[in-house]
């Protein structure tokens, strides 16, 4: 199970590219509403979420995304289960995956200290203990960061990769028709 957090004020384009991106890799996706099960992105578009962050379990789970966006970001870091289920996630060294903005919250619980990370430009501060790539998307270990909406779909594309292979994530490239 990989779950995608929402809350409102996520950055529309950085959730449902990586779902959609994800979903065509035949991985088990569920959109996860925190505060509520309709929840409404940066820009106004309100989506209705899978499930509810109560519901959510670590029983199989195979990674986190965090979506950024504001204040999307800061209502994401808000969340105890939210909080939880990266730590878990982290602990068990499964996929940690935040874009944009969401990568700070990666760095205030301290699982960036020592590793490459990107972010949107301007929270470089908020990566506490991170060594900043230029990459557009980053990979250290089990840590996916990325830089914002424009690298969305190759973000989706990377994490199809961590967890399924190079090839199924060109497999995806290709019939996106992302060259």
């Amino acid at each position: 199970m990989i779950y995608v957090f929402l809350a409102n004020g996520f950055e529309e384009i950085e959730a449902l590219a990586t779902v959609d991106v994800l979903r065509r890799g035949e991985f088990e996706v569920r959109t996860v509403g925190v505060g509520g099960k309709q929840v409404t992105g940066a820009h106004g578009i309100t989506v209705e979420a899978d499930i509810l962050e109560k519901d959510v379990t670590t029983d199989p789970l195979e990674a986190v995304v965090l979506p950024g966006g504001m204040p999307g970001t800061l209502n994401l870091e808000r969340s105890p289960i939210v909080q939880a289920a990266v730590r878990y996630a982290a602990e068990n060294r499964l996929l940690v995956a935040a874009i944009c903005a969401a990568p700070s919250i990666l760095g205030h619980m301290g699982l960036l200290q020592g590793k490459q990370a990107i972010c949107f430009p301007g929270f470089e501060d908020q990566l506490t203990g991170a060594v900043l790539s230029s990459q557009p998307v980053c990979v250290d270990g089990n840590i996916v960061t990325a830089r914002g909406p424009g690298v969305s779909i190759e973000f989706g594309l990377t994490l199809v990769a961590q967890l399924k292979g190079q090839k199924a994530a060109e497999s995806i490239r290709m019939s996106m028709q992302c060259m």
